[in-house]
């Protein structure tokens, strides 16, 4: 059986991935609304949505950290919210409707991030009701 620390230690790590995410997210998407060139062409919409989720990636860190149940529910809305963003933006650049591949491959890396945090806070969830 499982001791509390190694959970304690992965519920921080899973907290870190989730706050380094969203900083880094925040970061990225502001200096581009503040002008700076990413390289490629910039579909706003979808830029407008990554630095607003940034918001809520430090948020559901905050939460993985203090508030473990709460967390659940907050990744699955971020993870399933990035599957869907990440479908239509696929579905526009095969369309040709301006929106760049490195956009697509950065959504697909957010909602990986985000399906691995969520099975990371699932896991740990569970670990704690069956020591319950």
């Amino acid at each position: 059986m499982f001791s509390f620390r190694p959970q304690k230690s992965l519920q921080f790590i899973l907290a870190l991935v989730a706050l380094l995410f969203g900083a880094a997210t925040l970061f990225s998407g502001g200096r581009v609304l503040g002008g700076a060139d990413p390289g490629y062409v910039v579909f706003r919409p979808l830029l407008l949505y990554n630095t607003g989720m940034g918001l809520a990636y430090v948020a559901t860190a905050v939460l993985i950290w203090r508030h473990l149940p709460r967390a659940l529910p907050a990744s699955l809305t971020i993870a399933c919210l990035n599957l869907l963003v990440l479908a239509c933006a696929g579905f526009l650049l095969q369309a040709g409707q301006g929106v760049a591949e490195q956009s697509v491959l950065a959504m697909a890396l957010r909602t990986g991030v985000w399906l691995a945090l969520l099975v990371g806070v699932a896991w740990l969830l569970r670990r704690r009701a069956q020591a319950a």
